[in-house]
């Protein structure tokens, strides 16, 4: 943890409830905190930033009654890594690979060792 909190990172996981909050919510934060990321924009539309936990929150039952949960939660992870990215001002060609396929790893490549 040491070592993971001495450089920029985006985290997200689940929580199910307490400690601030008293529903099951899935959540995001960026460390330490970029200027402008609390206000941007994320989604789906149920997503918000608590200012009190100074992260982004989705509340699981917005992902459990979607139409497409699935799509709901990928796309709450990858607009709240967006944000902490593009307020971070990180290097992102350097960062991002495409999305897998799930189940099947990705090949090594030769900078990868």
């Amino acid at each position: 943890m040491q070592e993971a909190y001495s450089h920029e990172l985006s985290s997200a996981g689940f929580w199910p409830g307490g400690a601030g909050i008293d529903f099951a919510a899935f959540y995001s934060y960026a460390y330490p905190q970029p200027a402008g990321f609390r206000g941007l924009r994320v989604e789906p539309n149920e997503a918000y930033f608590d200012a009190t936990l100074g992260e982004f929150l989705l509340p699981y039952e917005a992902v459990r009654t979607s139409k497409d949960p699935d799509a709901a939660l990928m796309a709450f992870l990858q607009s709240t890594y967006r944000a902490a990215a593009t307020c971070g001002d990180w290097d992102r060609a350097a960062l991002e690979c495409p999305i897998g396929q799930p189940g099947v790893p990705r090949p090594l490549q030769a900078d990868d060792l």
